[in-house]
């Protein structure tokens, strides 16, 4: 928001209207709207000049002498309503001239409590107040006159992101999260995408509060509308050190992690090849490898022999691995349990292979008998994803019943393969 200034006032005025008339005391002048009743406006005749002085020197940023003929003025006996209107106008240019801004906001409520200012001219008023308290960092006045700007316009956006922040910045978390909120539903009502800023400021509410769930809900629309490496790290670290998470996922959490492209230690792409090894992946240990000399972090530095070690194992290992791709696909399918179905049947998603894969990993499921049926649904979720089938891939995710991980992870692959938007 930016600062009220001389020019605002100055243009405030224009806006009410300039000059003062001395008029008789019953005189009568019709308002601007037809539809508006008349008003009184009487100006005694010694007030009338000074008025227009005043005006004058203000005009001039002759601000003491101003004050001087306000004061009199002032202390004139007797005053009509229209005239301590008056002087309360030139009061609020005074004060936006000289930055005073506990006289500009007693001045402005002075007039917006008045019967000579439309509704729109109040709410402008008002907003200038909220606006002018929040940059001079008066919170607790911005929030008040915050709500009473909403309390005649609640559409305003401005006014309910300078709501939530002067709050959060009082430490008022938990009515900053529930003012948020209520943004986000009206953003997600009118189809709009909230502002990065606005979750950014939920979240930052969320974690002053150490609620972790609601700062997690947070970071998945912050990866969904705005995702940032960033982001995706600090929601993927959560899901990983989520209670009851198991171990038997970390492959797929390195999964999402190189898919974000959220691995930033050498050790982290090192990892990943062995455990796509052990899980007999060795296509997947090479894209890894592949991936971490891409970026400079493997083949350098003390580990760079290791590395190349490492990468002549999977190279090797995946181009027997091509070969020999259906050599277990016979004795898979004549084994009492789905296990070996579900494990080939994904190492064809890996080799490009999607619907291939997608069968054997159908048959493997239904035939059971396996470790997990929870992993291997996200497996097939995964495999429908690559294949285009989203529809396919949202049915099997909604079918993960435990909450080791698998379903978080289910939910991250949505979010990362979000449609484009129309």
């Amino acid at each position: 928001m930016k600062k009220i200034s001389y020019l605002f006032a100055a243009m405030m005025l224009t806006t009410l209207g300039s000059g003062f008339s001395t008029l008789t005391s019953n005189a009568a002048i019709a308002a601007d709207d037809a539809a508006d009743k008349t008003k009184q406006l009487t100006v005694r005749a010694e007030m009338g000049k000074p008025l227009n002085d005043i005006q004058e020197l203000l005009t001039n940023k002759q601000y003491p002498q101003a004050q001087e003929k306000i004061n009199a003025l002032a202390a004139m006996e007797n005053k009509t309503p229209y005239e301590m209107f008056a002087i309360d106008r030139m009061r609020a240019v005074l004060a936006s001239g000289t930055n005073n801004t506990t006289l500009l906001a007693q001045s402005f409520e002075n007039m917006i409590n008045t019967d000579f200012l439309k509704e729109p001219e109040k709410l402008r008023l008002t907003e200038a107040v909220a606006g002018t308290y929040f940059n001079e960092k008066k919170y607790d006045l911005a929030t008040t006159w915050a709500r009473r700007y909403l309390s005649k316009d609640n559409s305003s956006l401005a006014m309910h992101n300078l709501l939530a922040r002067a709050l959060y910045l009082q430490n008022d978390f938990t009515a900053a999260i529930q003012e948020l909120k209520t943004q986000i539903a009206e953003d997600d009502k009118a189809g709009r995408v909230s502002t990065q800023e606005t979750l950014r400021l939920l979240g930052g509410s969320y974690q002053q509060l150490k609620d972790n769930a609601g700062y997690a809900t947070v970071l998945e629309r912050m990866v969904e509308h705005y995702p940032q490496k960033d982001y995706w790290a600090d929601l993927l670290y959560r899901i990983e050190h989520k209670p009851g998470f198991s171990d038997r996922l970390r492959l797929d959490l390195y999964r999402l992690l190189l898919a974000t492209e959220s691995l930033d230690d050498p050790a982290q792409y090192v990892e990943m090849a062995e455990l796509a090894l052990l899980a007999g992946l060795p296509a997947e240990a090479k894209t890894a490898v592949d991936a971490g000399y891409a970026a400079n972090l493997l083949g350098t530095g003390k580990e760079a022999a290791k590395h190349k070690q490492l990468r002549d194992r999977v190279n090797k290992q995946a181009a027997e691995d091509a070969k020999t791709l259906d050599a277990g696909e016979a004795s898979a399918k004549s084994a009492k349990t789905g296990v070996g179905l579900v494990n080939i049947g994904y190492n064809y998603v890996i080799n490009h292979q999607e619907d291939k894969g997608i069968t054997l990993i159908e048959q493997g499921i239904a035939k059971g008998g396996l470790k997990s049926v929870d992993e291997a649904r996200l497996h097939l979720g995964i495999a429908y994803l690559q294949a285009g089938k989203r529809d396919k891939a949202i049915e099997s995710f909604k079918a993960i019943q435990g909450a080791d991980g698998a379903a978080d992870l289910g939910r991250m692959w949505l979010l990362l393969r979000k449609p484009a938007s129309k």
